[in-house]
């Protein structure tokens, strides 16, 4: 069993940066492939980036050069750096766990998710 829990969400301008944070507990954290989604109101979930044990990652095309994925086992911790962000990256951000870099790349093929955090970027 693994429990995540997002912060770091907010309201940024556009151009400005954010770092979301995800703390997760359950001593398969360490083992788990660890990811970020977003969904904005009216579109489904969309899968933003993972990274895996040890330290393979995995992007998005619309977020890579801006997204940096990275985790430390010894927090149990899981963050995404935002840079250059952009009002259409607005969304309320998920935490997700899985046991593949396959599995977390698709929403129904998750097993564990965070309670989300928003992320506003302005115009």
């Amino acid at each position: 069993q693994v429990q995540l829990v997002e912060s770091g969400g907010g309201l940024v301008q556009g151009g400005g940066s954010l770092r979301l944070s995800c703390v997760g507990s359950g001593r398969t954290f360490r083992y788990s492939t660890m990811g970020w989604f977003r969904q904005a109101p009216g579109k489904e979930r969309e899968f933003v980036a993972a990274i895996t044990w040890p330290d393979s990652t995995r992007y998005v095309e619309s977020v890579k050069g801006r997204f940096t994925i990275s985790r430390d086992n010894a927090k149990n911790t899981v963050n995404l750096q935002m840079n250059s962000l952009k009002p259409e990256d607005t969304a309320v951000y998920y935490c997700a766990a899985s046991s593949s870099i396959d599995r977390i790349t698709t929403p129904s093929r998750v097993d564990y998710w965070g309670q989300g955090t928003q992320v506003t970027v302005s115009s």
